[in-house]
């Protein structure tokens, strides 16, 4: 359906976008994921039209949209703060797109009934939006883009404002409004959980470009570099030397393990290399004599169902892992990690 290609932007005469392309398919909800100031919003504004790129293209169906204007792409763009008319109502605001499309009264109405039918907000027509809490108006927020019955939904942030809880509960049902409807959408965050959640299709950009792409699943089993690792909240970095190719076997401050994935190509002894520690490890069978870890407790979180621990390596290195054993601060333990829980990248591979 949609097709960014090769787009490159400058922000202060800095490079900002680095040629990024992908799709989005029908019925597909991408989620643009990345820290602050990797160009995320900006990507999303080039493609609704709201800012030119300094080079690149963007196709609806393979039409290039760059002569098309804002109003004429019939993409629908929430934003963070959800920009409500403060003095209109509920049904109001939901219907301010469907006037500027000089539609029919009757047509309007229907359409506004069934946005906030959509959004469970039937009943809230003529409430004003400043008695609402910070949920409700995230929700006409919400059928004000679905009412125009956009081809394409673009959401930047949309839950960014609100806490926890409330904002668990609202991506909840926002996957199923996606889901109901069928609307492509482009989900932009920098929340690791929120993109798990609600993509199909996660897009993860790093200094301009991007690092990954792939299923939630499929990036979270098989991150593509120490970075991608860490933002995602996967586990914890150790650099490392090659001691053994065969089987490929790393000496580190903590000791020598054997990684069950290794994504660094031609390998010989000596060769520098990041481990990755996976946060939550599975158990390893006590009699395994490789992949033994030990440390000194530093701090202890618990977080429910399980523990966060700090662990102070022999060498120094604070590595976490989420465990549920409960430790105390100054316990030294001895975890024998599985293989499968070691990731192995060549140092230079964007390092963490």
């Amino acid at each position: 359906m949609l097709t960014v290609e090769d787009i490159f932007k400058e922000y202060e005469s800095q490079p900002l976008l680095k040629g990024v392309s992908f799709t989005v398919g029908a019925h597909e909800t991408v989620c643009l994921l990345g820290p602050s100031g990797s160009g995320k919003s900006t990507l999303l504004r080039i493609i609704a039209g709201l800012e030119p790129a300094e080079s690149g293209r963007i196709l609806w169906e393979g039409q290039d949209l760059k002569p098309v204007p804002v109003h004429r792409r019939h993409f629908g763009l929430m934003f963070q703060d959800y920009a409500l008319f403060p003095h209109r109502t509920v049904a109001e605001n939901v219907a301010f797109g469907l006037r500027m499309q000089n539609l029919p009264r009757s047509e309007i109405d229907a359409r506004v009934a069934e946005a906030l039918d959509q959004v469970n907000l039937g009943s809230f027509r003529s409430r004003r939006v400043t008695d609402l809490s910070g949920g409700e108006q995230q929700r006409v927020a919400l059928a004000r883009a679905l009412a125009p019955r956009p081809r394409l939904l673009m959401l930047d942030e949309p839950l960014g404002a609100l806490d926890r809880a409330l904002r668990e509960q609202l991506l909840g049902e926002l996957r199923k409004v996606l889901r109901a409807t069928g609307i492509p959408a482009i989900y932009v965050t920098h929340d690791q959980d929120e993109a798990f959640t609600i993509a199909d299709r996660m897009i993860l950009l790093h200094e301009g470009k991007i690092e990954q792409e792939g299923s939630p699943s499929a990036v979270y089993l098989a991150p593509s570099s120490p970075w991608v690792a860490q933002f995602l909240g996967i586990g914890s970095t150790l650099a490392g030397e090659v001691c053994s190719t065969h089987p490929v076997r790393v000496q580190t401050t903590a000791g020598i393990f054997t990684p069950g994935s290794v994504s660094a190509p031609e390998l010989v002894v000596g060769s520098r290399v990041v481990l990755v520690f996976r946060l939550s490890p599975r158990p390893a069978e006590m009699r395994n004599t490789r992949n033994i870890l030990e440390g000194i407790v530093q701090d202890v979180i618990f977080r429910g169902d399980h523990y966060r621990l700090e662990i102070r390596t022999e060498g120094g290195s604070i590595l976490q892992f989420e465990l549920l054993q409960k430790y105390e601060t100054g316990d030294r333990v001895s975890l024998v990690l599985s293989e499968q829980d070691i990731l192995c990248f060549a140092a230079d591979q964007n390092r963490p």
